[in-house]
C-alpha cells in the first residue's frame, strides 16, 4: 500500500509540473499573436506602402524636368575623307578679303570638328487636369488601400476569435465526452458490484462505454487539431501546450448594435469608384494642350583641328519661353482609355451596390441571431438543469436495480446533446457578436 501511494503521488506530481509549464493564452494575446503572423494583413500594408509610393511617381510630373545632351560631329569632304572641307574663294572675294584684313586669303577651310553641349529645363504650368486628376486618382488609391487593410484587420481579428473559442469548444467538448464515458463505467461498476449482473444491461453498458470511448478520442483528436492550428498561426511551438484561460461566459449582455452605415469594404468600393472616374477625366485630358515654361542653354566648339577646337572663343546661346504643346492625333486612344475607366467605374458601382445589400443582410442576421439566441439561452440551461437531476435519478434507480441499461442510456444521451447544445450555443452567440463587430464597428 505504501509503494502503490508513492506511485499515485509521483503520476500526480508528473502532471503538476507538465501542466506547470503550459501556456497561458488568453482570447486578447492570441488576437494580437494571429494579428502579428497575419500574412494576409501583412500583404494588406505591402498594398499601403505601394500606392503611397505611386503617389510619388504622379507628382513628380509636377516638377521641372531637365535634360542635358552632348553630342560630337566630324563633317566629311566626299571626294577627300581624311581632309576637312575647304572652299576656294573667287578672285573678286579674295581680293575684297584681302582689302579688309591686309591679308591675302585664297581659300577658306570649314571647321569639320563640331562638339555641342546643351541643357534644356521646362516647368509644367497648367495641363488641363492630365496631372491634377491623376494624383487625384491616386490619392483615392491609397485610401482604397487603407480601407482594405482595415477590412483585412477585422476579418483576421474575426477569424482569431474563431480559432480560439473553436478551440475553447474542444477543450469543452473533450471534458464532457470524458464525464459522459465516467458516468458509463460507474453505472457499471455499481451494476457488478450489487452482485450477478443482469446480463443484458451488461452488454448495454459494455456497449455504452465503447461508443463513449470512441467519442472521447474523437474530441481529444480534434482537440488536438484546433490547439495545433492556433499554434501555428498565433506563431507559437506546436509541441507548446496550451492553456485558454478564457471561459465561455454563462451571461450575455444587450449587443446595443446601431444601424450601419459604413463598413471598411463599402470605404474601399467607394474609393475604387472615384479613383476609376478620376483615372477617366486624366484620360480625356490627355487630348488637351499643356502650357509650360521651358529654358534652355548650349555651348558650340568647333575648329578644323580636334586639338585646338576647345582653345578658342566658341559660340554660346540661351534662351527662356513659353511652350504650348498641342496633341493633334493620338488615334483616338484618350477617349479609349477614358471609356475603359469609366466602364471600370461602373463595375465597382455595381459591386458596391451588391455589397451593401449582402453586407446589410449579414449584418442584421447576425444581430437577429445573438438575440435569439441569447434569449432561448435561459430556457436550454433550465433543460440541461433538468436532465442532468432525471440523469442522477436513473442512475440511482439503476444502482437499486429499480431501471434498466436502456433507460439509463437514453436518458445519458440526452444529457449528452444538452451539454453538447448549450455549449455550442455560447459559441454561436460569442460568434454573432464577432461578426457584428467585424461589420458594424
Amino acid at each position: 500500500m505504501h509503494k502503490g501511494g508513492l506511485v499515485v503521488f509521483a503520476v500526480c506530481a508528473t502532471v503538476a509540473v507538465g501542466n506547470a509549464y503550459s501556456m497561458d493564452l488568453s482570447l486578447k494575446d492570441a488576437v494580437d499573436m494571429i494579428v502579428t503572423e497575419s500574412q494576409d494583413l501583412k500583404k494588406a500594408q505591402a498594398n499601403v506602402k505601394k500606392a503611397e509610393a505611386s503617389l510619388d511617381v504622379v507628382n513628380a510630373n509636377r516638377w521641372f524636368n531637365i535634360e542635358g545632351s552632348v553630342s560630337y560631329m566630324n563633317l566629311l569632304d566626299i571626294k577627300n575623307p581624311t581632309k576637312s572641307y575647304k572652299i576656294n574663294l573667287s578672285p573678286e572675294i579674295a581680293g575684297l578679303v584681302a582689302s579688309v584684313t591686309g591679308e591675302v586669303v585664297s581659300s577658306y577651310e570649314v571647321p569639320d570638328n563640331i562638339a555641342i553641349a546643351g541643357l534644356t529645363i521646362t516647368q509644367p504650368i497648367y495641363t488641363f487636369g492630365k496631372i491634377g486628376n491623376a494624383v487625384k486618382s491616386v490619392k483615392s488609391a491609397i485610401k482604397m488601400a487603407e480601407a482594405s487593410k482595415e477590412a483585412t484587420l477585422r476579418e483576421v481579428r474575426y477569424s482569431a476569435a474563431d480559432l480560439y473559442w473553436t478551440a475553447k469548444m474542444t477543450d469543452e467538448i473533450v471534458d464532457i465526452s470524458r464525464q459522459d464515458l465516467e458516468a458509463a463505467r460507474s453505472a457499471r461498476k455499481s451494476l457488478t458490484s450489487a452482485g450477478r449482473a443482469n446480463r443484458s444491461n451488461l452488454v448495454k453498458i459494455e456497449s455504452d462505454i465503447a461508443t463513449k470511448e470512441i467519442n472521447l478520442s474523437n474530441a481529444e483528436f480534434n482537440r488536438d487539431t484546433a490547439h495545433r492550428m492556433l499554434k501555428i498561426l498565433s506563431g507559437i511551438d506546436v509541441d507548446e501546450e496550451l492553456n485558454l484561460i478564457d471561459e465561455f461566459p454563462n451571461e450575455f449582455a444587450d449587443l446595443n448594435a446601431g444601424t450601419l452605415t459604413t463598413t471598411p469594404q463599402w470605404e474601399a468600393l467607394n474609393e475604387q469608384i472615384q479613383m476609376y472616374e478620376r483615372n477617366a477625366k486624366s484620360q480625356r485630358a490627355g487630348a488637351l494642350p499643356t502650357l509650360a515654361a521651358t529654358a534652355s542653354y548650349n555651348y558650340i566648339a568647333f575648329d578644323e583641328d580636334f586639338n585646338n577646337m576647345f582653345n578658342r572663343n566658341n559660340t554660346q546661346s540661351a534662351y527662356w519661353g513659353l511652350a504650348l504643346q498641342v496633341p493633334i492625333f493620338s488615334g483616338g486612344v484618350n477617349m479609349a482609355n477614358a471609356t475603359v475607366e469609366a466602364m471600370n467605374a461602373e463595375a465597382a458601382r455595381q459591386d458596391l451596390d451588391k455589397a451593401k445589400k449582402l453586407t446589410t443582410e449579414e449584418y442584421t442576421r447576425a444581430i437577429d441571431q445573438y438575440n435569439h439566441l441569447r434569449g432561448n439561452l435561459e430556457t436550454l440551461k433550465n433543460a440541461r438543469d433538468l436532465a442532468a437531476k432525471a440523469y442522477k435519478f436513473s442512475s440511482e434507480r439503476f444502482a437499486a436495480g429499480q431501471t434498466s441499461a436502456i433507460e439509463l442510456s437514453e436518458v445519458s444521451a440526452g444529457l449528452y446533446q444538452l451539454d453538447m447544445a448549450l455549449l455550442n450555443a455560447k459559441y454561436n452567440i460569442l460568434m454573432s457578436a464577432e461578426s457584428v463587430k467585424k461589420l458594424g464597428e
